[in-house]
């Protein structure tokens, strides 16, 4: 069995620490641009989604440090596409959440059997970004419809 690579495991943990950061800036800004009479439980959720991008960068900043390195200082792209309507921004989320979801897949394929720490917490990360993928999912669903947003190709 090879042994694990330190640095690309780093180079991965940073790229995922950078876009969690992102994360955490993108939900609250999304939060601050919410009108109408569903304002209240969707700010609610956006904040919720602002803290969990928090804990996740933390998560990977802690194993980081684990393994002897340095964590970054700099935070993923922040990209903004000028539409503010619910639909846009759970859109948009959808689409970086997925980033961040491949980077934890290639985490899991490139620590699996290497290292149980590691390939434990990049299940856990995969399972999380999965579930919430799947809760945007269906955010963007019309009521009473089945078929998957993203399936559907809209």
């Amino acid at each position: 069995m090879a042994e694990l690579n330190r640095n690309h495991v780093v180079d991965l943990l940073n790229r995922i620490l950078e876009a969690e950061l992102a994360g955490v800036v993108r939900y609250t800004h999304y939060s601050f641009l919410v009108y109408g009479y569903n304002r209240i439980p969707i700010v609610s959720w956006l904040r919720e989604q602002a803290s969990e991008s928090l804990l996740h960068a933390q998560q990977a900043g802690e194993m980081i440090t684990h393994l002897g390195a340095y964590p970054s200082l700099t935070i993923g792209p922040l990209l903004d596409n000028h539409q503010h309507d619910i639909g846009a921004i759970m859109r948009e989320s959808l689409e970086t959440e997925g980033r961040a979801l491949a980077l934890y897949k290639e985490l899991l394929t490139v620590v699996e059997g290497h290292s149980v720490m590691l390939e434990e917490y990049a299940r856990q990360m995969v399972y999380a970004e999965e579930q919430h993928a799947g809760e945007v999912d269906k955010m963007l669903r019309k009521p009473g419809e089945l078929e998957t947003f993203q399936s559907g190709a809209r």
